[in-house]
């Protein structure tokens, strides 16, 4: 594996970024705590990766999340090889935003505006309860994770509580979007996307998602919004070395 001097990183960082939103991929542990990122448009140079420079560590569980499903073939016959196990986590569509003036925003009266605020650390146990992903111990360290060192989005209730919120995960994706039952059909989760959306592109952030295959309704949303599919590109998340 070669270490790349600071000319070299200036380069790799001109390519990566040509390539966003897809060139966030990552690996994951078990605790959601490490991550590694690997980018590669070329199969060969990315099976090299896998196989013969030790960037895979194939004795312990990982997850691999957002890998082009075109290279899901050569994945499967380099776990199979190791004999390591893996299935599909989650097949998803890619939707990004790639300017502000795309985005169809909600109108907000001055009483909704009051109310707009961002999640802080005694909201992580709401967001793990809701999250289709959590509930449990991991879930809430990555939450709390997340809310500590990434923007965030809620509209809050009369008492201060979240009704509506949206977060960042660790790899920049738009994510975690949940609206109570009792508060929906209100736009909410329209202002939170479109607010967090506004703040990242002034930021300088790329604005994206990636939504389940079969989340019509978070599908629509986001379209119906302005965002834009990316139909060359499905990821896919993997996991390996699992237990059942």
């Amino acid at each position: 594996m070669k270490v790349l001097n600071r000319d070299e990183l200036q380069v790799a960082e001109g390519v990566l970024l040509k390539h966003l939103p897809k060139s966030y991929k990552n690996k994951r542990d078990l605790n959601f705590m490490k991550n590694m990122a690997y980018y590669s448009t070329d199969e060969q140079s990315l099976r090299k990766m896998l196989t013969d420079e030790n960037a895979v560590d194939w004795s312990t569980y990982f997850m691999i999340g957002g890998l082009d499903v075109s290279h899901a073939p050569m994945l499967k016959q380099v776990s199979s090889d190791r004999r390591v196990n893996h299935k599909v986590y989650t097949l998803v569509h890619l939707l990004y935003l790639p300017d502000a003036n795309h985005l169809h925003m909600p109108v907000v009266d001055s009483e909704l505006e009051s109310r707009i605020s961002s999640l802080n650390l005694s909201h992580v146990d709401l967001v793990n309860k809701t999250w289709k992903f959590g509930g449990d111990e991991k879930g809430y360290r990555k939450i709390e994770n997340l809310i500590s060192n990434f923007p965030s989005c809620c509209i809050t209730d009369s008492q201060g509580q979240p009704v509506s919120w949206i977060l960042v995960y660790d790899y920049c994706a738009l994510g975690m979007l949940y609206t109570l039952p009792e508060h929906r059909g209100k736009v909410y989760a329209k202002i939170v996307i479109s607010t967090l959306a506004k703040k990242l592109h002034a930021e300088g952030y790329p604005v994206f998602c990636y939504i389940e295959e079969d989340n019509v309704l978070s599908y629509k949303l986001f379209k119906n919004m302005g965002f834009i599919e990316d139909p060359s590109y499905r990821a896919a998340w993997l996991e390996f070395n699992f237990s059942d």
